[in-house]
């Protein structure tokens, strides 16, 4: 079960909220968390400050709703391709793949929820860390799986595990717009199946895309 909260929905897409994420995150990014204000912040969205208030009492409320998104959105629409389908392999490959690809999308913000992690209140960041615990969980019960086929030889899963979301997270830190995302995912495919996880060569090899049965 992911940990979901009261009050965790998620606001619709395209919403002024979300122009506000993402805003906010680019100005923290460009100035830093503890140097940025909320006047700052309005201006950056091209807001006055008291319709920035409508929506965040704070900025470590703004903070929190970037680190929330970057953790509660990949539990509730990446975690799915783990329940499709396919062998370990199959479906790792297919995370991987919408895993990096939400990434290049929202690296700033995503850079922004690792970076300024510490600033949040204790209650915040617990919350944001419990989102991703259970995806880091949901990755070490498919490479466990892995294991128990013969697919993957690897000692320890939960290792193996947060090992492949680390090398992926990493990317933020230096993923340009002009990269090509399509070869990046290829590449981390054979980093992490065929390296970190050791995918025997004899078993069905993976591709990126839906399984097919039969």
């Amino acid at each position: 079960m992911s940990p979901t909260r009261e009050g965790d929905s998620a606001p619709a897409p395209g919403s002024r909220r979300d122009a506000i994420l993402t805003a906010a995150a680019r100005y923290f990014a460009a100035e830093g968390y503890h140097s940025a204000g909320m006047r700052g912040i309005a201006d950056s969205v091209g807001i006055k400050g008291a319709s920035l208030y409508n929506h965040f009492g704070s900025k470590e409320e703004i903070l929190y709703a970037i680190a929330l998104k970057m953790t509660r959105d990949p539990v509730e629409e990446h975690l799915v391709v783990l329940d499709e389908p396919g062998s370990p392999a199959e479906r790792l490959t297919r995370l991987i793949g919408v895993h990096l690809r939400h990434l290049a999308v929202h690296r700033v913000e995503h850079l922004v929820s690792l970076r300024e992690l510490a600033a949040l209140t204790p209650e915040h960041r617990d919350h944001v860390v419990d989102y991703r615990k259970y995806y880091q969980r949901r990755v070490r019960d498919v490479v466990a799986a892995g294991v128990r086929t013969g697919e993957f030889h690897v000692a320890d899963p939960l290792r193996a595990s947060v090992a492949s979301l680390d090398l992926m997270n990493g990317v933020s830190w230096w993923l340009r717009d002009d990269h090509n995302v399509d070869a990046l995912v290829d590449t981390y495919v054979d980093y992490i199946v065929g390296g970190i996880l050791r995918h025997d060569a004899g078993a069905p090899p993976p591709h990126d895309g839906p399984a097919t049965e039969g």
